[in-house]
């Protein structure tokens, strides 16, 4: 059973992760309508896996029980200076990020609720790709940041990402 202390706070963090979700549609659109489509595919897939992550912690509490308590989502920036300051901000959220998934993590060790800290370790997994991710995108976009075929071309690689299903999803299937 799931302290109560654990259920608020996987309850907050589905509401994070949905907010993550709409900033990074945010940072999609803004992108696009700046005619950056590869930035655009990038952060609607961020997206996507965000929704993802909201549905994996959903799919846990209810395997538990546990209602899930949606609440209302905060609003979000609509518009960014360029694409570096959309990157500067993807890790600066994804660290925020990190330190409540840890904090979940710390509230199921002190529980010693051992199935939650074994589904958080996907999740510290993830984050550790995350914040890496966005560090090498900041650094890739600053390699070009005033070269418009650098831009161009890193835009054209973006373009390519595709969506995959995180494996705990994908494993319920």
């Amino acid at each position: 059973m799931l302290s109560q202390k654990l259920q608020d706070a996987i309850n907050e963090q589905i509401n994070a992760e949905l907010w993550s979700a709409y900033l990074y549609l945010a940072m999609s659109m803004d992108a696009e309508s700046k005619g950056h489509n590869g930035v655009a595919n990038w952060f609607f897939i961020q997206f996507k896996e965000e929704q993802d992550h909201a549905r994996i912690f959903m799919n846990y509490l209810n395997s538990r029980d546990v209602k899930v308590v949606l609440k209302p989502i905060a609003e979000v920036p609509a518009s960014w200076s360029g694409v570096i300051d959309m990157f500067r901000q993807t890790l600066e959220h994804e660290r925020k990020v990190t330190a409540m998934i840890n904090n979940l993590a710390a509230i199921a060790k002190a529980d010693n609720d051992f199935a939650s800290v074994n589904r958080l370790v996907w999740f510290i997994d993830e984050q550790i790709e995350e914040e890496e991710t966005a560090r090498n995108l900041i650094q890739a976009t600053e390699a070009v940041e005033d070269n418009k075929y650098g831009m161009y071309m890193l835009d054209k690689e973006l373009a390519t990402r595709t969506y995959n299903t995180p494996s705990p999803l994908a494993s319920a299937e």
